[in-house]
């Protein structure tokens, strides 16, 4: 295959035919893959990335110093930085990851009819999927290693701001892949930065792509879904909600909201919006918003919370559907659990909501009345990771309602067959 960081000597178009067929060919001996192969291909990925540590920082801290140069977000540069902790963190994703249930083979369910055939639903991979993803360097080796995992070749994007460490990440998976005897184009990584390779990713590449899964902001989500000719796994906006009922413990609804928000502002599971009973204003509000104030975060509250807590700035309409990915938080007060709902209905991109109550109806009424991907109760909205769910990692959290929602992990990557048994039925 071409190997070029210039998109002026190449042919975009051919390069990414050529990583297509290439996905193709090496879908069909990973489906039949064992699960000692692909997990063996996993450790040694794992191994090889605590190994090159050193290259991989120095790769990240060419993205880090281009960052700061093209004056990128705090944000942004939070979620662009490695350090040993966090390719420590990658490669034991990576371990987690084959310790996982081979989905594989799986029999879902299995029944008998009255004529004596016999069904089962069974897993199967869902081919070959593109996975396109702007600035964590980290969904190189998440998304390779889940998709390897579930028997699925990947075709993977990297944004340009952190194509070097996504080069020397993607560098340690093809290592792997061939100490196991996996084909090495089973994960590979799109090596130019021109953004027609998202178009021709979009196009399907002859049919080679069954799935893309975008990883980004909205932008990159709008254009995926606008341009896409192949099935989307969508993840939009994390507008999150965090709700405290007049019922809950005011120790424990400070310390989720702090870590909801502040733990790490920059992620898609970041609290943006604080909801809080209008009966629980005396007594909870001042100590809740002082907490966030004093670990640095800029509050932005309706009229009514700003009455009892003068230091916030006043928030505009916009402020309710706005990701902020930073240290602010909106915040309002509203009457109980029915016009908390009403507003996380309205303004919510229905990725993760969290409740703090020790009223089982009113936590009822949120866990039924919600349509989001992630409700969590008396837990911080940090908590919606594919890793704390168990999964080891994820690509994603999905936000559409058709195959995969939530953390996108191993069992969302894959698809189903039915096998029929019989004894020679015929159909009268």
């Amino acid at each position: 295959m071409l190997k070029t960081n210039d998109a002026s000597a190449l042919d975009i178009h051919a390069l990414m035919l050529e990583m297509g067929r290439d996905a193709r060919a090496a879908a069909r001996p990973l489906a039949l893959a064992s699960t000692a192969q692909k997990d063996a291909a996993l450790e040694a990925m794992a191994d090889a990335l605590v190994g090159d540590e050193a290259r991989i920082l120095a790769a990240n801290a060419i993205d880090i110093a281009n960052g700061e140069q093209n004056n990128l977000s705090a944000a942004f540069m939070d979620r662009l930085r490695l350090d040993p902790g966090r390719i420590r963190s990658m490669a034991d994703g990576l371990r987690a990851i084959a310790a996982l249930k081979d989905p594989v083979g799986d029999v879902i369910a299995a029944w008998e009819r009255p004529n004596g055939l016999k069904i089962e639903r069974v897993r199967t991979p869902l081919g070959v999927i593109g996975v396109i993803f702007e600035s964590r360097p980290n969904v190189t080796a998440d998304a390779g290693a889940l998709c390897l995992k579930a028997g699925n070749a990947v075709i993977l994007r990297g944004g340009s701001d952190s194509a070097n460490s996504s080069a020397a990440i993607h560098a340690c998976l093809a290592r792997g892949l061939k100490s196991a005897g996996l084909p090495e184009t089973t994960i590979q990584l799109v090596p130019v930065t021109d953004r027609a390779a998202v178009g021709e990713m979009l196009a399907g590449l002859d049919g080679a792509i069954d799935v893309i899964v975008p990883r980004g902001g909205k932008g990159l989500v709008g254009r995926v879904q606008a341009e896409a000719r192949v099935p989307v796994f969508a993840h939009l906006e994390g507008i999150c909600h965090l709700y405290i009922d007049r019922s809950a413990d005011l120790d424990m609804a400070r310390d989720i909201a702090v870590n909801a928000k502040m733990r790490r502002t920059g992620i898609c599971g970041a609290a943006e919006t604080l909801l809080i009973d209008r009966a629980a204003a005396e007594t909870h509000l001042v100590p809740i918003m002082q907490a966030l104030a004093d670990a640095g975060c800029e509050i932005r509250a309706d009229g009514a919370a700003r009455a009892h807590f003068l230091a916030a700035q006043p928030a505009s309409e916009e402020d309710w559907s706005t990701e902020y990915l930073d240290a602010i938080i909106s915040v309002k007060l509203v009457d109980g659990i029915e016009a908390a709902i009403d507003h996380i209905e309205t303004h919510s991109s229905h990725h993760t909501e969290a409740i703090v109550a020790e009223d089982a109806q009113a936590v009822e009424r949120f866990f039924n009345e919600i349509d989001s991907a992630i409700l969590l109760h008396n837990a911080s909205t940090q908590f919606a990771d594919g890793g704390e769910f168990g999964m080891g990692a994820e690509i994603g959290i999905a936000t559409g309602k058709m195959h995969a929602r939530g953390p996108v992990g191993v069992e969302q990557l894959t698809s189903f067959k039915y096998r029929v048994r019989g004894t020679g039925q015929i159909r009268p």
